[in-house]
């Protein structure tokens, strides 16, 4: 089996960052969106894999590379615009040959992994095989219906009335029958070639489409609240690890990762939280649920429940929370009196300067 992995998207919902990077490089406890998809898809098993890529292209492959790193065989397959998921296989059908495959959506986090999804498809090998997760409000995503015994009878792309609250979340495990149906479907009304109508389609012509309930920690990080909720899930199973430096004078409580090179002085670190590779945090107050990047600088400042991506500063600010901070910004005071009781929620792009006032 090969595992095709969606990285071409344009990410508008997390703008400014998808300005600068691919949405699938943003980082979850310090490692890139898409990383954490390729480890679920190793452990699944598979070790072959075709990455589409759009216009960002450059910056994925400086990221995954070969994969070889990883333990997988890559190959990058460009899409000139998204024109849908079903197009993807069309546009990768050079690559799957008659191999069965994972398609595998590079935004979406799936904690628990995917090893059991993986092994049930290889042992029925249905037509299709769907993961789907009960969500409050089913219009926003693909649906599938079951009938009365439980099996798929009807998938529908974000219905106006849903009758099921059953999501489609991004993972699919798909026979070469799905080749034929992405060639027999049309556009939809928004002009792409819609998945659901290509297992739509293997459903009316007699073929076994199953559906997987996905009940671990699932969410697509498509806007900055979920990739805050993300990266608390994610360090919330943090293993302490101090390979920085700390000083007497610093302490640290519950599960702290410290990285090589990085120093921590005269500051308090609550965790679950995470400081990168070479950066300094001095005067500080980091709270829960917070990663910092690699080569930042953390001076007089407080945050938690926040990520600072890579060659951030913040200087004198406290009281940040619930932000996402984008590389190389810089976070200083104007004349901030370091109450921690006043919060600020900052979302700021890469290279962006932001001055605080109480």
């Amino acid at each position: 089996m090969k595992a095709l992995v969606l990285a071409g998207g344009t990410g508008t919902r997390l703008r400014p960052f998808s300005y600068s990077m691919p949405k699938q490089l943003i980082p979850i406890a310090n490692r890139p969106v898409l990383l954490h998809c390729l480890d679920n898809i190793k452990d699944a098993g598979v070790t072959e894999v075709g990455i589409i890529v759009g216009d960002r292209s450059d910056e994925i492959r400086a990221i995954v590379g070969d994969g070889s790193a990883l333990g997988l065989r890559i190959t990058y397959i460009p899409q000139e615009r998204p024109l849908g998921l079903a197009h993807t296989v069309t546009v990768a059908a050079g690559f799957l040959g008659d191999d069965d495959f994972l398609m595998y959506l590079g935004d979406n986090m799936l904690l628990g992994g995917l090893r059991d999804q993986a092994d049930r498809f290889r042992t029925r090998r249905p037509a299709a095989q769907v993961v789907t997760v009960k969500v409050p409000d089913p219009s926003a995503f693909g649906v599938v219906e079951l009938d009365a015994d439980g099996r798929v009878s009807r998938l529908v792309e974000k219905p106006k009335e849903p009758r099921s609250d059953l999501a489609l979340i991004g993972v699919y495990f798909f026979t070469p029958a799905v080749h034929e149906a992405v060639a027999a479907i049309e556009p939809s009304a928004r002009g792409e070639l819609e998945i659901t109508d290509a297992l739509q389609w293997l459903l009316e012509q007699g073929h076994t489409v199953d559906a997987e309930r996905y009940h671990g920690y699932w969410k697509d990080t498509g806007r900055f609240e979920d990739v805050l909720e993300c990266n608390r899930e994610y360090l919330d199973g943090l293993t302490p690890r101090v390979q920085g430096e700390v000083d007497d004078a610093s302490v640290l409580v519950g599960p702290v990762v410290i990285e090589p090179g990085a120093q921590v002085v005269r500051s308090q670190l609550t965790g679950p939280l995470i400081v990168g590779a070479g950066s300094v945090v001095s005067d500080s107050r980091i709270g829960p649920h917070t990663s910092v990047g690699r080569d930042c600088l953390l001076a007089g400042a407080g945050l938690e429940y926040s990520i600072a991506l890579d060659g951030v500063s913040v200087r004198g600010v406290h009281g940040i929370h619930g932000s996402l901070i984008g590389r190389a910004a810089n976070v200083t005071s104007a004349g901030f009196d370091g109450v921690d009781s006043i919060r600020h929620r900052l979302v700021i792009g890469d290279h962006t300067s932001v001055e605080v006032a109480a």
